[in-house]
Protein backbone atom coordinates (compact mmCIF):
# COMPACT_ATOMS: atom_id res chain seq x y z
CA UNK A 1 0.00 0.00 0.00
CA UNK A 2 1.16 3.52 -0.61
CA UNK A 3 1.34 5.99 2.25
CA UNK A 4 -2.13 7.54 2.53
CA UNK A 5 -2.65 11.29 2.19
CA UNK A 6 -3.93 13.36 5.09
CA UNK A 7 -7.53 13.32 3.84
CA UNK A 8 -7.56 9.53 3.88
CA UNK A 9 -6.33 9.59 7.49
CA UNK A 10 -9.16 11.81 8.73
CA UNK A 11 -11.92 9.25 9.36
CA UNK A 12 -9.62 6.63 10.92
CA UNK A 13 -8.15 9.30 13.24
CA UNK A 14 -11.61 10.46 14.26
CA UNK A 15 -12.62 6.88 14.99
CA UNK A 16 -9.44 6.39 17.03
CA UNK A 17 -10.19 9.38 19.27
CA UNK A 18 -14.00 9.15 19.33
CA UNK A 19 -14.14 8.28 23.03
CA UNK A 20 -12.88 11.77 23.89
CA UNK A 21 -9.84 10.62 25.89
CA UNK A 22 -6.39 12.11 25.44
CA UNK A 23 -3.95 10.16 23.30
CA UNK A 24 -0.28 10.54 22.59
CA UNK A 25 0.40 11.45 18.99
CA UNK A 26 2.88 8.60 18.58
CA UNK A 27 0.22 6.09 19.69
CA UNK A 28 -2.26 7.52 17.17
CA UNK A 29 0.38 7.31 14.44
CA UNK A 30 1.12 3.68 15.32
CA UNK A 31 -2.58 2.82 15.38
CA UNK A 32 -3.19 4.45 12.00
CA UNK A 33 -0.10 2.81 10.49
CA UNK A 34 -1.50 -0.54 11.63
CA UNK A 35 -4.93 0.38 10.25
CA UNK A 36 -3.42 1.11 6.83
CA UNK A 37 -1.15 -1.95 7.08
CA UNK A 38 1.95 0.09 6.32
CA UNK A 39 5.18 -1.81 5.97
CA UNK A 40 8.12 -0.97 8.23
CA UNK A 41 9.76 0.77 5.24
CA UNK A 42 6.65 2.90 4.62
CA UNK A 43 6.49 3.86 8.30
CA UNK A 44 10.03 5.25 8.30
CA UNK A 45 10.24 6.71 4.79
CA UNK A 46 11.38 10.31 5.15
CA UNK A 47 10.27 13.54 3.55
CA UNK A 48 12.73 14.99 1.01
CA UNK A 49 14.09 17.19 3.82
CA UNK A 50 15.10 14.04 5.69
CA UNK A 51 13.77 15.52 8.92
CA UNK A 52 10.49 13.65 9.45
CA UNK A 53 8.74 10.46 8.41
CA UNK A 54 6.16 11.05 5.66
CA UNK A 55 3.40 9.20 7.50
CA UNK A 56 4.05 11.11 10.73
CA UNK A 57 3.84 14.33 8.72
CA UNK A 58 0.57 13.27 7.08
CA UNK A 59 -1.04 12.39 10.42
CA UNK A 60 0.18 15.73 11.79
CA UNK A 61 -1.56 17.56 8.94
CA UNK A 62 -4.68 15.48 9.57
CA UNK A 63 -4.62 16.54 13.22
CA UNK A 64 -4.13 20.16 12.24
CA UNK A 65 -6.97 20.20 9.74
CA UNK A 66 -9.30 18.54 12.21
CA UNK A 67 -8.10 20.88 14.98
CA UNK A 68 -7.58 17.93 17.30
CA UNK A 69 -5.49 18.48 20.41
CA UNK A 70 -3.13 15.82 21.71
CA UNK A 71 -0.35 15.48 24.24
Amino acid sequence: MTIPDYQTCMLPLLKYIEDGKEYLMRKAIDSLANHFQLTPAERIKLLPSGQQAIFHNRVGWTKSYLNVSST
